[in-house]
């Protein structure tokens, strides 16, 4: 039977269901609540001078920031890092779009930043009613696990950019 179609047959009735308890108010979002789903899976981080929350996950740097006018947005945002130069950014937007097309999040788009390209992932949810404490932990870990599969597929498409980092990293270690 389709959605909007007409059921003629007559049907059993529902199993009652414990009513969903009324004026339950959800928390609001704040920027304690963040670290405290941060701290319960044992996450590194930081908080930066305008109270932004970072850290690295598999070697790629991630906010997770309240924006909005009341700062009921929590945006994850992830950068990939490694480095293409300025000239790829039409095949590099590209496999963005490609993402973008196929999958529900997170958002991804490459940007031009003096002469290489930025490439970032992020996944923003406005929680202006509040939010419960397993939404939140949801949120942060399919932000964080989405991107990185982007990131994976960057590293895929270009392996020398993954080996040159390696490389700097390697390099920055010895000297």
């Amino acid at each position: 039977m389709g959605f909007f179609s007409r059921n003629d047959e007559p049907t059993a009735p529902e199993p009652e269901q414990a009513a969903a308890p009324t004026g339950a108010a959800l928390d609001a979002l704040s920027n304690e609540r963040v670290t405290a789903v941060l701290d319960a899976h044992g996450y590194r981080y930081a908080i930066d001078s305008d109270g932004d929350i970072g850290g690295i996950w598999d070697e790629h740097v991630f906010y997770f920031v309240r924006i909005g006018p009341e700062k009921q947005c929590l945006q994850v945002r992830g950068r990939w890092s490694r480095v293409l130069p300025a000239a790829q950014y039409l095949e590099v937007l590209e496999l963005a779009n490609a993402w973008n097309t196929g999958k529900v999040f997170p958002k991804t788009y490459v940007r031009v930043e003096e002469d290489s390209l930025g490439v970032y992932a992020e996944h923003a949810v406005d929680y202006a009613p509040g939010v419960a404490e397993e939404q939140l932990d949801q949120h942060l870990a399919c932000a964080v696990s989405s991107a990185l599969a982007f990131f994976t597929a960057l590293d895929e498409a270009y392996p020398q950019a993954v080996a040159e980092y390696k490389a700097r990293v390697a390099a920055a270690r010895e000297g």
